[in-house]
């Protein structure tokens, strides 16, 4: 309404400026004519004063503007605030009591066995037990193998025979070399009847010879006939012993075709079987270079690399503890062999071998072991395994030390005594090994608590 108002006013206000009647002076502004010049003056005006006009009426609306007091608006939004913020603690509360409602996540450990030497251990390094004396054993003759006496844990005893190789050959050859010793022998035995008859003739041409009854000639024939015999004792003597050497050496042939052990031990493998071809120092694919493998279990040790940084820790005869994989409940006493004077330059480590104090028939070879080098041997008392668990499992509850036992996702309090420090580990009694225990608990830990075990990542 206002501006159609203000835009009558403009146009009648126009009107009377420049002389032109209005709406209702429509009939008598037709009698009139106007130049063009002031024609275009007059539209000129016109729309300068519809501007003009226009700034009012808005200057006008802007009057009509209602002020909102800036004090209203900022004490709402911090209405909003508050309650978003009381909200949120009324969201917080109800979470952890929906936690402490429900099982708690904890982190759980393990009770262990642990053994008193770990305060002392200078140094640890893993190694392989092996025999100090160990035979790959086979024989010097060739053929196949017609009898094996032996399997994998055969006890054997130094020279016992093992194995046999076919010796139909090496028999026959020695059969000969006999008979030709007979052969020689018996040559010997002609040759001294005929020893014997030319010393007959000797001895009698020299009673004749000297009263002309023989001629020199004879005389001379039997001289040279009693060398002659004299010269075949020795050289029957000779084939003789010619002939039992050759006899030896076929019955050498023929022991090799006889395969014993040559120590007391264990047979711990068997690279061949009955029909097998022998040949030693052969690589052939249908061949077998050794029968047997045998080990003296008397002289079992550990062999160990360590590194040349720590080599200076370790001295000869220095008490050593073993531990093996097979047999993690056993503790066996050991002390430095011998250090091998040379570097594995390829992984910096110098081998190192520990002999057994204690010998156990269960100890066997290429077993893994575990050394520990000590600082002082180990006594009787500290051989015995204790029971331990990482300090943090333990917590005190009304004046006495106890800890948390996990059974089917529920804590149960059990009272313990704490007693030496073991490494990283403290000595307890009351829990066993084995058992779950809950990894440093927090005061909501309770009795009876139902907890929850967190995944390990």
């Amino acid at each position: 309404m206002n501006r159609k108002h203000s835009r009558g006013s403009a146009r009648r206000r126009l009107a009377a400026a420049s002389g032109m009647p209005g709406r209702a002076d429509a009939g008598r502004a037709r009698r009139y004519t106007v130049d063009p010049s002031t024609h275009y003056k007059l539209l000129a005006c016109a729309s300068a004063t519809r501007r003009r006009h226009k700034k009012l009426a808005d200057h006008d609306l802007k009057r009509l503007k209602i002020d909102r007091p800036a004090v209203a608006t900022g004490g709402r939004r911090r209405n909003w605030i508050g309650y978003g913020v009381v909200a949120l603690l009324v969201i917080g509360a109800l979470v952890v009591g929906l936690r402490l409602a429900g099982p708690q996540t904890v982190e759980t450990t393990t009770v262990v066995s642990a053994y008193p030497s770990q305060t002392y251990t200078l140094l640890n390094a893993t190694g392989y037990v092996v025999p100090q004396r160990k035979a790959a054993v086979s024989s010097k003759a060739q053929g196949r193998l017609e009898w094996l006496g032996v399997l994998e844990g055969t006890r054997v005893k130094k020279d016992e025979i093992i194995a046999r190789i076919e010796s139909n050959d090496v028999e026959a050859s020695l059969a000969q070399a006999k008979a030709q010793i007979k052969v020689a022998q018996a040559n010997l035995a002609l040759q001294q009847a005929e020893l014997q008859n030319a010393e007959v003739n000797l001895r009698r041409s020299k009673i004749l010879a000297p009263n002309g009854a023989i001629s020199a000639t004879q005389y001379d024939a039997d001289v040279a006939r009693y060398d002659k015999a004299v010269a075949s004792i020795d050289n029957s003597r000779a084939a003789i012993v010619s002939a039992q050497a050759n006899a030896q050496a076929a019955q050498v042939a023929v022991d090799q075709t006889v395969i014993r052990a040559p120590f007391d031990g264990v047979v711990i493998e068997k690279h061949a079987n009955v029909g097998d071809n022998i040949t030693p120092f052969s690589q052939a694919s249908d061949s077998k270079g050794a029968v047997v493998t045998i080990a003296d279990m008397d002289t079992l040790e550990v062999e160990a690399d360590v590194a040349e940084s720590n080599i200076g820790k370790i001295a000869v005869n220095a008490p050593c503890e073993i531990q093996l994989d097979a047999l993690p409940d056993m503790r066996f006493a050991g002390s430095v062999s011998r250090i091998v004077p040379t570097v594995d330059r390829s992984k910096a480590t110098v081998l190192v071998k520990v002999r057994f104090v204690d010998r156990d028939a269960r100890v066997l070879p290429e077993m893994s072991a575990k050394i520990a080098f000590l600082s002082k041997p180990v006594s009787p008392d500290d051989r015995k395994p204790v029971i331990a668990v990482q300090p943090a499992a333990i917590v005190e509850r009304d004046g006495r030390k106890a800890v948390f036992v996990v059974k089917d996702d529920v804590a149960h309090e059990v009272p313990v005594k704490t007693g030496a420090t073991l490494g990283e580990l403290v000595a307890v009694s009351g829990v066993h090994p084995g058992d779950v225990l809950v990894r440093a608990p927090n005061e909501h830990i309770k009795d009876g608590a139902k907890v929850t075990v967190a995944k390990k990542q």
